[in-house]
């Protein structure tokens, strides 16, 4: 099963379009925070066609009670808080916007794929067995726009690369 992760797209629409576009094979979609404006869900909804969306709240996420409303009209969105935990393809997933929350999620190997925000950094590493990720920031403000694509039965991680 193919994973899209998401973190950091600080309402930038045009990218989100794009980005879910090429996001199409992935039967699931996590973001790690900072949405930023009710609108945004509204692009992450109407692309996800049924698929799974697990979101977590970031550290600009505005109008928290305006996101969630929006979000009512789209029962694939399932928001968790600051930290989510689930399941997918196979495999054991945490969820959470901050690098250093995250990689201790990682150490403690209840998991196969933890994936994060917040820096815009893009990273892919292993802490044991668990794939520690971060899809970097989808806006493209302190680099290229991307997003991860995940395979749950290989843990590979592809960057894409949204101009």
């Amino acid at each position: 099963m193919k994973i899209a992760v998401f973190s950091d797209t600080h309402d930038n629409i045009w990218k989100i379009d794009k980005a879910l576009v090429r996001a199409d094979e992935a039967e699931v979609i996590i973001h790690c925070g900072d949405l930023c404006s009710p609108f945004v869900v509204k692009h992450f909804g109407e692309a996800a066609a049924g698929r799974p969306i697990h979101v977590v709240w970031g550290n600009n996420d505005g109008d928290i009670q305006m996101i969630s409303q929006v979000a009512e009209s789209y029962p694939e969105f399932r928001f968790y808080g600051i930290l989510a935990e689930f399941r997918a393809g196979g495999i054991r997933i945490a969820v959470n916007h901050y690098p250093e929350i995250a990689r201790a999620l990682a150490g403690t190997g209840d998991y196969d794929l933890v994936c994060y925000g917040h820096d815009h950094a893009r990273f892919s590493g292993l802490i044991g067995k668990c794939r520690l990720l971060n899809p970097g920031e989808l806006m493209g403000m302190m680099g290229p726009s991307t997003f991860a694509l995940v395979d749950s039965a290989t843990l590979d991680v592809e960057f894409i690369e949204v101009d």
